[in-house]
């Protein structure tokens, strides 16, 4: 079986050496580059040959690529890179990728012309000054035949190993079983979904009770249907560490039930989870593991390829082995991985890592998106970017000379946005604590534009008179810039003052480009996708999800049924209480009523959920005050994961206690506390976003885009929430238990609609709806 390489990919793996080294080297963007390519091209002579087709063999691997140039008259094979300044300020790893190339296309030339020898030139066109300098060397064939051979022959032996595994690994997934004896209620129906969308490269939205198993049941499915469906990878992606665990957890469970099974499992962790040496700048002279990456990366990936779940445990034990880099292993192996696990940003994100590789590699894809109710709020954050105004001075007095004539235009056209203009679509009037703009000022954006160039330049002239500031500066405002090349009605600039008013003073403000619809840049995402599968318990209704998310048109929908019932789970609706905010002192006493006769009726575990951490604090301290005997727990801001860990491990079987905690945060979704480890749970607000100008603007966005501005922007956001926190309390068909619903909105049949259809729901009368639904 023949095994097709580029050239590019054979050098990556095997001609990389010396340091890891990301520092920032300026670099021209793709069309940037191909211009240059086509410049230099142009100065060479007529007898110059540009963008040659070469091939050549060794062993069953064919190896293929395209020269950038070649002087028959000087007998001189040109590679050419683009850099923005010195050229020997590149890091040695990408240099020695350069050349490597340039030899493997040399003898690709020799072998194809017969020649006995070659020069060749790196050649590095610099955009600012539009200069060459080249790196050169003259090599006969024989030499360069060995260089070739070599590398060929350490990847071939790599390559073979790859598509024995492969074969193994589609063998074994078309034969693998179920890890348990039966299918729960609920759970085949979303397992046979999975497996149609995977095979069929479908898209599926699935929404399915919590404490069916929707993980396993989709990843059993997805790997399951892989050689079928011709998937290279499957991605699963997750909003928080705990569904990172639970699909670790299920890729174990398959092992366990099928012995021997050859899948190759990969957790990526953020880079601050993953530094050994926190500090310390991602390059040799300051850390000890990047020194020397690339010499010993080969015996860690081979290591690291032999471990069948390289959870964050297995990945540091592998990489400090051979003395490398735990997260930069991990990206090296994503590249071997037959599942990975990460957040969602390694797929979604502007520049993320997963989806570039897939790209690249022309991967065939399914991508699991767990809790895709999450989805939204992330990849609105993902879209958007901020700018302090805040850093400006103190960047005018230490930038070097050159920048500080752009950076104080910068900082006159970004204090010109505190005075009055006309602006259609203007939220609110131009002196107020935050506006809303429907457009970006063209003038300032020109500013931020011509401030970041002058960085670049400069950092590409005199990198080490920019400081880390500076730079940090310099890469916000790419991304603003970015994103405001892509502005339309799916977001909105906006400016907020810091304690300013109507009346104040103006001064310059936080800008914001802001994301409310990321439908559009997600859809690209899912497109590149061979097959997407979303699950979630609160995906109700599609057409909402379909919508914000960039759906295909065709995107299958399934609604699982419940396995649980009414008799499993009391839900009561507290009608005579307000949790809006003005009413907010009022219900502070009622609430605590309310939690001390529930807990005095059935002692045990319980989860307390509020709309905030003030009001979280202000019903806790009522509670401990008026019933010390009763033990409480708080969820604390910022908590660390060891620290939620602990909150958690705190809810033992038996347990007698209530946890006050935020809806919407870590402990309101994605924890599994079955049977008396939570026997009921409070729910004193709607969920609904605060109501605010950004908020006011989405619904507006909404309602033209979509027709349902209210429900889209506030009342599906919010319920979502409040359904995902109620689902802590059922998680088995032995679970019983109790929810209270604390506001009088609960009641309004347009709210009650959007509750799990199982539920009994009782305790208030319906009301009439309110207009503005708040």
């Amino acid at each position: 079986m023949t095994c097709t390489v580029a050239v590019r990919a054979l050098c990556e793996f095997t001609a990389k050496q010396g340091d890891l080294d990301i520092r920032f080297t300026p670099s021209p963007s793709a069309a940037e580059g191909q211009a240059a390519h086509a410049l230099v091209q142009g100065r060479r002579g007529a007898g110059y040959q540009a963008e040659i087709a070469l091939q050549g063999e060794y062993r069953h691997l064919l190896v293929r690529g395209r020269a950038d140039g070649y002087d028959a008259g000087a007998n001189l094979l040109e590679e050419i890179k683009t850099v923005r300044g010195d050229w020997a300020a590149l890091p040695e790893n990408h240099r020695q990728l350069h050349l490597a190339q340039a030899r493997i296309y040399a003898w690709l030339m020799c072998r194809k012309l017969g020649l006995p020898a070659m020069r060749i030139a790196v050649v590095y066109f610099d955009m600012a000054s539009q200069r060459e300098s080249a790196c050169t060397e003259a090599r006969d064939a024989g030499w360069l035949r060995a260089f070739f051979e070599d590398k060929c022959a350490r990847f071939v032996a790599w390559a073979e190993q790859e598509t024995a595994h492969r074969a193994a690994r589609d063998a074994a997934l078309a034969a693998m079983v179920f890890p348990h004896a039966a299918f729960r209620r609920g759970q085949r129906e979303l397992a046979e979904a999975a497996y149609r969308a995977a095979r069929g490269g479908r898209c599926l939205l699935a929404q399915a009770p919590t404490g069916i198993g929707k993980t396993g049941a989709a990843l059993f499915s997805t790997l399951k249907a892989a050689p079928a469906g011709g998937l290279d990878k499957v991605f699963y992606l997750t909003a928080k560490t705990t569904g990172r665990q639970m699909a670790l957890d299920a890729a174990r469970g398959l092992r366990a039930a099928n012995p021997g099974l050859p899948l190759r499992v990969l957790e990526l962790a953020a880079r601050e989870k993953s530094c050994e040496h926190p500090g310390q700048a991602c390059h040799g002279e300051a850390c000890p593991l990047a020194r020397g990456f690339y010499d010993r990366l080969p015996a860690a990936r081979l290591e690291a390829a032999a471990q069948p779940v390289l959870d964050r445990a297995a990945l540091r034990q592998a990489a400090l082995a051979h003395g490398v880099c735990p997260y930069y292993l991990g990206q090296e192996m994503a590249r071997w991985a037959d599942l990975v696990v990460g957040d969602y940003n390694y797929y979604f994100d502007r520049g993320a890592m997963l989806h570039g590789m897939a790209a690249a590699g022309d991967w065939r894809v399914a991508v699991l998106v767990d809790e895709a109710h999450n989805l939204l709020e992330r990849a609105r954050k993902m879209y958007s970017a901020e700018l302090d105004p805040a850093v400006l001075p103190e960047l005018r007095r230490a930038a070097p000379k050159p920048l500080a004539g752009a950076l104080r235009r910068l900082g006159t056209q970004w204090g010109a946005l505190s005075r009055p203009r006309e602006t259609a679509g203007a939220a609110h009037a131009p002196h107020a604590a935050h506006a809303a703009h429907a457009d970006i000022p063209p003038a300032f954006l020109a500013a931020l534009e011509r401030a970041a160039a002058a960085i670049l330049d400069q950092l590409a002239e005199a990198p080490a008179s920019v400081s880390p500031a500076l730079q940090r500066f310099y890469f916000d405002a790419l991304h603003f810039c970015r994103l405001a090349e892509s502005f339309g009605p799916h977001s909105m600039f906006d400016i907020r003052r810091a304690g300013a008013a109507a009346t104040a003073r103006p001064g310059k403000g936080r800008l914001a480009v802001r994301n409310l619809i990321p439908a559009p840049f997600l859809a690209p995402r899912f497109g590149a996708a061979r097959s997407a599968i979303l699950f979630s318990a609160t995906l109700h209704p599609a057409r909402f999800v379909r919508d914000t998310l960039g759906l295909p048109p065709d995107a299958a929908w399934l609604d699982v049924p419940s396995p649980f019932h009414a008799g499993q789970l009391a839900v009561r609706i507290a009608g005579g209480i307000s949790t809006r905010y003005r009413d907010r002192a009022r219900s502070v006493r009622p609430i605590a009523e309310l939690l001390a006769a529930q807990y005095r009726e059935r002692p045990g575990n319980y989860l307390a959920f509020f709309s905030s951490h003030d009001y979280l604090r202000q019903v806790a301290d009522a509670f401990e005050l008026g019933w010390p005997d009763i033990p409480v727990r708080r969820q604390a801001r910022a908590m660390r994961e060891a620290e939620q860990a602990g909150f958690l491990a705190a809810f033992e079987p038996g347990g007698r206690a209530i946890g006050f905690a935020v809806l919407g945060g870590a402990f309101a979704e994605g924890v599994d506390l079955p049977g008396d480890r939570l026997v009921g749970a409070f729910i004193a607000t709607l969920g609904l976003p605060q109501f605010n100008e950004v908020n006011e603007l989405t619904r507006q966005r909404m309602e033209a885009e979509f027709g349902s501005g209210y429900e889209y922007g506030y009342l599906y956001p919010g319920l979502q929430k409040v359904v995902q926190a109620a689902g802590r309390v059922i998680r088995t068909e032995a679970d019983r238990g109790v929810v209270h619903l604390i506001d009088d909105r609960f009641a309004r049949p347009e709210v009650r609609a959007l509750l799990p259809a199982w539920w009994d729901v009782r305790g208030a009368g319906i009301e009439a709806a309110d207009p503005a639904g708040r």
